[in-house]
């Protein structure tokens, strides 16, 4: 005897959108229809633990995937729990028992599919993407009759009693001329092994002549006891999931347990992988439920700054909508973000002790981890605890801020630094020379990132973070040396603001330098020569370019002497030349770029000969 049931006309119109419209991958209905196939052999392993007679004719269980080439179907295969007549009904002939024109209405009124239907169970009609036709025999545990179900996916369904040896399900699809691709089994198993690789049961593609071959690992690492594991498997997964041939870093497994239950397995390689700063670099993070891939490509999962870490994370509370690729409830990948986050910082935190292991991975990997401090507002403090600078206080070795302000004088209530492009040229900054001549400490900043954390981190552990140009402690010193003549020095900045103006706000005097006649600085509070230079190079206009300060050091011999030469007039033309290369000095010594570098390269080379006769 034979059931013909139609679908409802809102069943039919929903489909349609589950088969062309909601699933952005095709081959994505292989890994409902073997997520399934888990889900019925969890269900009838749960009920043996009660009634153990019920599974006894199952044996092993086992998820079988039959291609036929010939016929041009592919079959999957369980020997679970499987379904009588009334599931067929209620599984596979509505969409919900709730009232589909309820739910259609519903989903047209907040414009939005994917996000109201996540709560029913459809994912097996994916099949219809890749099949004209799909044929279910099926027999409950525990029941004597089996059922055969075929629909073609548009006009409903049929029902008949048929005859199965065994309980479970086996699922016919009768693919499309253009899917031939589903019964390659080179094919199929690139697909299990991306999406299923780690389903407790045996996948297992059915050869025919030649046999049957497990084509999944079938264990999940990272649901294992840590204390089983050894460091040869953990390398193993490791290489396995991120492609590169080096041991990992560091490895941190670990559950959460309480509300939102999750376990993580991640990694930290040992080098930078050569696309680690390149603008759409995404993190490649492995999300999981129950052992099912469900996605590599969820950016609430791992924060950005975080996109060198490999791994993955699983978890059985976390909702999706229907195709496993869109997260219903952001507070709970939230949740999970930011334990695993937490758990991966404080573990650097631990390997930040050991210095000369940490550097090397501070040294791959610090600019990339330093853009937490400036996005990440919960742990910015954390990051910046576990970032490394270069500093005036050693040539060689990196500094922490803590070690930092355990360094600093006990009056000393700020933590200086200053950025450019090398830093082998800060290192001579002139603008540095009185820090040096007060003992005072500064960090030498090199790197983009390091322009705009400070900004959103002005304080830490007490301590101001300045750049050198905001400093407000006292720079003068006694000084023995002779000064130039307070009317000669201040007619010789008029004369050379006048001179240069097109290229400097204004040229003043100045008791910070020591050993270089001039620096170049900004006004303060206004954005530095480094940041300007950056947003050039990467074509950003600003509307707030810099005013360029120039200082004279009013020991030095040559200010000096070209303050009294100022005062003569017949010595105007070359007071003119020397302000020019001196400018240019200071450019040099800034990083900035000449403005006429033929000028200065003829005079340095003249000043140079003449030194020699």
């Amino acid at each position: 005897m034979s059931d013909k049931i139609a679908f409802q006309a809102d069943v039919s119109k929903m489909l349609d959108i589950v088969i062309n419209s909601l699933y952005s991958e095709k081959q994505i209905f292989l890994r409902e229809l073997i997520s399934n196939a888990s889900d019925a052999c969890d269900k009838l392993r749960y009920l043996a633990l009660t009634n153990p007679d019920i599974a006894k004719a199952s044996g092993e269980f086992k998820i079988i995937l039959k291609p036929d080439e010939k016929e041009n179907t592919l079959t999957v295969s369980d020997n679970g729990i499987g379904m009588n007549k009334q599931d067929l009904i209620d599984h596979l002939g509505t969409i919900a028992k709730s009232g589909t024109a309820d739910f259609v209405k519903n989903a047209s009124d907040n414009g939005s599919i994917c996000e109201l239907i996540g709560q029913f169970g459809v994912g097996f009609y994916s099949a219809f993407m890749v099949a004209d036709k799909v044929e279910i025999v099926t027999k409950k545990a525990g029941e004597d009759q089996a059922w055969k179900w075929v629909s073609n996916g548009i006009d409903g369904f049929e029902i008949t009693e048929t005859n199965k040896d065994v309980n479970g399900t086996d699922i016919k699809l009768f693919l499309k001329k253009d899917e031939k691709n589903y019964v390659d089994t080179i094919y199929l198993r690139q697909i299990v092994r991306t999406y299923s690789d780690h389903i407790d049961y045996k996948i297992v593609l059915d050869l025919d002549k030649v046999g049957e071959e497990v084509i999944n690992k079938g264990s999940a690492l990272w649901a294992r006891n840590k204390a089983e594991i050894t460091k040869d498997q953990y390398k193993d997964f490791y290489q396995h999931i991120s492609h590169n041939f080096d041991d990992p870093w560091l490895t941190l497994h670990f559950k959460a347990e309480g509300n939102l239950e999750y376990t993580g397995l991640l990694f930290v390689p040992q080098k930078a992988p050569y696309d680690l700063f390149q603008p759409d670099k995404k993190n490649s993070f492995k999300l999981y439920i129950n052992k099912v891939f469900i996605s590599d490509k969820i950016e609430q999962l791992m924060p950005n700054y975080l996109r060198f870490v490999k791994g993955v994370v699983d978890s059985a509370d976390l909702p999706l909508n229907i195709s496993r690729e869109m997260l219903q409830n952001s507070p709970l990948m939230e949740k999970i973000k930011n334990g695993t986050v937490s758990r991966l910082l404080k573990e650097l935190k631990k390997k930040a002790k050991n210095y000369d292991d940490y550097i090397e991975f501070w040294k791959n990997f610090g600019i990339v981890l330093k853009e937490g401090i400036y996005e990440d507002i919960k742990n910015r403090e954390e990051i910046a605890e576990i970032s490394y600078f270069y500093s005036t206080n050693d040539n060689e070795k990196l500094t922490s801020l803590d070690e930092y302000i355990a360094r600093c004088d006990k009056d000393q209530k700020a933590i200086y630094y200053i950025t450019g492009d090398d830093i082998a040229v800060l290192r001579n900054n002139p603008q540095l020379e009185a820090f040096k001549q007060k003992g005072i400490e500064v960090l030498l900043m090199n790197e983009p990132i390091d322009e705009f954390w400070p900004q959103v981190l002005p304080n830490f552990k007490g301590y101001a973070i300045k750049h050198i140009s905001q400093a407000d402690v006292d720079m003068t010193w006694k000084r023995a040396e002779k000064k130039a003549d307070e009317g000669s020095l201040e007619k010789l900045c008029e004369f050379m603001s006048e001179l240069l103006k097109n290229e400097v706000g204004k040229v003043t005097s100045t008791e910070k330098l020591t050993t270089s006649p001039v620096s170049l600085t900004v006004e303060g509070g206004q954005m530095s020569l480094h940041l300007e230079r950056l947003m050039k190079n990467h074509q950003q206009q600003t509307a707030f370019a810099s005013t360029r300060i120039l200082e004279l050091n009013p020991y030095h011999p040559l200010i000096i002497k070209l303050s009294d030469m100022v005062m003569s007039e017949n010595n105007k033309a070359k007071v003119e030349e020397i302000a020019k290369v001196l400018l240019d000095q200071s450019k040099v010594a800034e990083g900035e770029p000449i403005s006429d570098p033929s000028f200065y390269a003829e005079k340095i080379s003249s000043y140079i000969l003449n030194s020699l006769s």
